[in-house]
């Protein structure tokens, strides 16, 4: 019987044990980002039916987490990432990963460029300066005083920065992970790094050396060249960087792997060749919030998106697929399948 009850292997751990042994394992790391609380307010559930981007009605954040509830059941993606808010309720209070071979993990800080309340400025145009709303405490616990019987319900947390090419905004922002990682170190909590691109090169009168891909590429060997293995990210999540950095990124370093953000929602093919891509050129995780969540149908999504990340589908052929599962319940796309076909450009940043 307690061998019936003991918890599954979190696949997180299974695939970054194998990616680490060997350099040319096809595992892939799926993502969802339901953070989105953390940046957008009460937009950050996405559109209620007939609701009007700027305006709603939005979804209620009951049915978000409801949302995240049915995924994690399907155990569709490898790790759930929550605001703190969220983690308490369905980690911390409804121990629902307990169970599952799917990872929770919590957004650790919140840069003012993912401050994007409608009406608050600027913010996500200024340099992007550290800001953290919740403690690693909060996220393994849901309280501030560590501790407890048996073990947290979260060990893995989010920590994002911005670089700008300002030089006090830059120390700021890795003066405040050095801190981060200090803490997660002595309480034993992992974490992946999230690198966004520059949000204000302009306005830090900076000009990225070779082009963005390289600056962030270059930003990241720099900052980690100093952290030793005890408190290195398990990954990273950063924007598709091209073929040619992403692929010297990812052979720079064996041990770090590359992971690729979704950013802005746009058209399904957008997502899966987004995946086929990076995955081609080095990338071995992807995290995908927007997209997930601007979707018609968010498991059927990710059940797509799974297998392409697989290579059970082409990005293509996986679009064909999904509008044919669409019709089959009954819901009517977004755009025709042969909009849906196309590859558009869509903003890798919060606020874009």
């Amino acid at each position: 019987m307690a061998e019936s009850l003991a918890p599954p292997p979190k696949t997180l751990d299974v695939k970054l044990a194998r990616l680490l042994a060997d350099p040319g394992c096809r595992d892939f790391i799926l993502a969802d980002a339901k953070d989105a609380d953390m940046a957008f307010g009460l937009a950050a559930p996405g559109l209620a039916a007939g609701g009007q981007p700027d305006r709603g009605p939005f979804r209620s954040l009951a049915e978000f987490r409801d949302q995240i509830r049915a995924l994690v059941a399907e155990g569709l993606v490898d790790v759930m990432l929550m605001s703190a808010s969220t983690s308490d309720v369905l980690a911390v209070e409804e121990r629902l990963f307990v169970h599952s071979p799917v990872t929770p993990a919590v957004r650790m800080n919140d840069t003012t460029d993912i401050w994007l309340a409608a009406g608050s400025g600027t913010y996500s145009s200024q340099p992007a300066l550290p800001f953290a709303t919740t403690t690693i405490p909060h996220a393994q616990w849901g309280r501030l005083e560590p501790g407890g019987a048996g073990h947290p319900a979260v060990d893995l947390g989010l920590f994002s920065i911005t670089l700008n090419g300002d030089a006090a905004a830059d120390r700021a922002m890795l003066a405040a992970y050095r801190d981060f990682r200090h803490e997660a170190e002595r309480s034993r909590f992992r974490h992946f790094l999230e690198v966004f691109f520059p949000n204000a090169l302009a306005q830090a009168g900076a000009a990225a050396p070779r082009g963005v891909g390289r600056f962030v590429a270059d930003h990241v060997v720099r900052a980690l060249a100093g952290v030793p293995r005890a408190g290195r990210p398990v990954f990273l999540k950063i924007p598709y960087l091209g073929p040619d950095v992403t692929e010297q990124l990812a052979a720079y370093d064996r041990s770090l792997i590359v992971g690729i953000l979704g950013g802005a929602a746009g058209t399904t093919h957008d997502a899966f060749a987004l995946v086929e891509q990076s995955k081609q050129h080095g990338a071995r995780v992807a995290l995908f919030g927007r997209k997930i969540n601007a979707s018609e149908h968010q498991l059927e999504f990710v059940r797509h998106l799974r297998a392409v990340a697989d290579e059970h589908l082409a990005a293509a052929e996986a679009v064909r697929s999904y509008h044919a599962v669409l019709t089959r319940h009954g819901i009517r796309p977004h755009r025709p399948l042969d909009d849906d076909l196309a590859i558009t450009h869509t903003a890798a940043a919060y606020g874009g």
